[in-house]
């Protein structure tokens, strides 16, 4: 078991180590430069198509604002409550700056996704849309590169059961254990039930769900660290300044390790908005519309919304809140579990005299009930909840459209009762080595993904000049 475990640890630092954060950051930076910075240009366009997209009347299993919702259904979850604070913690206040880095250019990354989702989807024996990084390797690059298609969704099929269902629903169970006593099997009997009633309705009730739900929930969220921050103002510079003082210098946890501040920033970024990964792309390959650059405008909002809205009002909450301050020595000191404060430099040594630094979902949920004393506590449980529920959605239909790719539609009745159960199951194990061959997994979707958006990327860059010249060419006849 151990050897099993040390090769599990092995598996996940190839797949988010340096090697792939710079190859994701890359193709991220080489896809913007392609477009020319379509994310940022065609930002205006992006909210307009989105909110006037809440219906269509083309062919598809979801609207196209369905389809952004339920792939940030997806990406909205547990890391944004727990995994901005790890980042924090780990890295120091200016990995923040570099999640921002991330979400800036991976922007570009979503927008080629979603572009060549459409693009390359095909329709399946129940006249579902199928689409993905899968379709558009072996639709776009050809039939040779098929086996290609087939590992990016072995690894999905994999990873999906850990981040996407048993964490997932074993952080509600937690919460929900935690703050209102009930027992970790009911809940997770309770999650398998609601999930169920979605899962029954095929994926036009996930699109509807998550069309309702994610909006709600993030709406939610944001109007509660908003609050905060107006009650907090004038701490709101300090906190800036914390961010950028330390964006350049490892100082604040490792004593000059600028590579610890921009490793821990890069990948909680990409773990968060999941740009790169290819996930949204099978959202975004359901949505209703024969337009993939529309449909790619669109879906270059997800890192916009997920990482420099949402991880962001969690940044700014937990830095203007006690629970963080930066010593004299310039050294990050958290709040610990006696109720002092303390440099993370002595985390082990406060380890060993039963005293814990606040850290992930702890730090968030202490952050924003000491700004929101009362709400902010039920901010975070029902924000965990919600998140969670959201994800376990999102990430099944991630899952089904790879077994599908691999196994033909009859194997995903299968799948869809086995995720039910798994819901039960993540309530109430402990999911250590689960967890980690997981998130081994899902970075290793990362390359074929990858693979595949360089291949074709010079037909999405005519795609967009072509869309752009016809584009002009209206706004003259006008």
């Amino acid at each position: 078991m151990e050897k099993f475990s040390d090769f599990v640890t092995a598996l996940g630092n190839f797949a988010w180590g340096p090697f792939m954060i710079v190859m994701l950051v890359g193709t991220s930076l080489f896809l913007s430069v392609g477009t020319k910075f379509l994310q940022f240009r065609k930002m205006p366009l992006a909210f307009k198509l989105l909110l006037s997209n809440r219906e269509s009347n083309e062919d598809g299993d979801m609207s196209p604002f369905a389809a952004l919702m339920t792939s940030l259904a997806a990406t909205i979850g547990t890391g944004n409550i727990a995994g901005v604070a790890t980042a924090i913690t780990a890295g120091g206040p200016g990995a923040i700056f570099w999640m921002w880095v991330v979400a800036l250019v991976g922007g570009a990354s979503k927008y080629v996704e979603a572009v060549l989702a459409v693009k390359f989807r095909e329709i399946n024996e129940k006249g579902e849309r199928s689409g993905g990084p899968m379709y558009y390797i072996k639709n776009g690059m050809g039939k040779k590169w098929a086996w290609l298609g087939w590992l990016y969704a072995f690894f999905g099929v994999i990873a999906c059961f850990g981040p996407g269902n048993l964490v997932q629903s074993n952080a509600v169970a937690s919460v929900m254990n935690s703050s209102f006593g009930v027992p970790y099997l009911v809940t997770g009997i309770i999650v398998a039930i609601a999930t169920a009633i979605v899962l029954i309705g095929g994926v036009k009730s996930i699109g509807k769900v998550s069309d309702k739900v994610v909006p709600l929930m993030a709406g939610m969220y944001i109007v509660g660290a908003l609050a905060i921050l107006i009650l907090h103002a004038d701490k709101i510079p300090a906190a800036l300044g914390m961010i950028f003082s330390n964006a350049f210098t490892g100082h604040a946890v490792q004593g000059g390790v600028l590579g610890t501040v921009i490793r821990f920033g890069v990948a909680r970024g990409v773990f968060s908005n999941e740009a790169g990964l290819g996930t949204a792309a099978i959202a975004h390959g359901a949505a209703a519309t024969k337009d993939s650059v529309k449909q790619g405008i669109i879906g270059s909002l997800g890192s916009f919304i997920d990482t420099l809205m949402v991880c962001s009002m969690t940044a700014l909450v937990i830095l203007v809140s006690p629970t963080i301050n930066i010593g004299p020595n310039g050294i990050l000191q958290l709040l610990a579990s006696d109720g002092a404060m303390y440099p993370v430099t002595m985390k082990a040594e406060l380890a060993s005299q039963g005293i814990n630094l606040l850290s992930g979902a702890a730090l968030t949920s202490t952050a924003f009930n000491m700004g929101l004393p009362g709400p902010g506590d039920l901010i975070i449980v029902f924000g965990l909840i919600f998140f969670s529920y959201s994800t376990i959605l999102g990430w099944y239909y991630y899952g089904s459209k790879c077994l599908e790719y691999i196994a033909g539609v009859k194997a995903v009745e299968v799948y869809k009762w086995l995720w039910i159960v798994m819901c039960v199951v993540g309530a109430v194990v402990k999911l250590d080595i689960v967890w980690g061959l997981s998130d081994a997994f899902n970075g290793l979707m990362i390359l074929p993904n990858l693979i595949g958006m360089l291949a074709l990327s010079p037909l999405v860059f005519k795609m967009t000049k072509d869309y752009e010249a016809n584009e002009l060419k209206r706004d003259i006849l006008k």
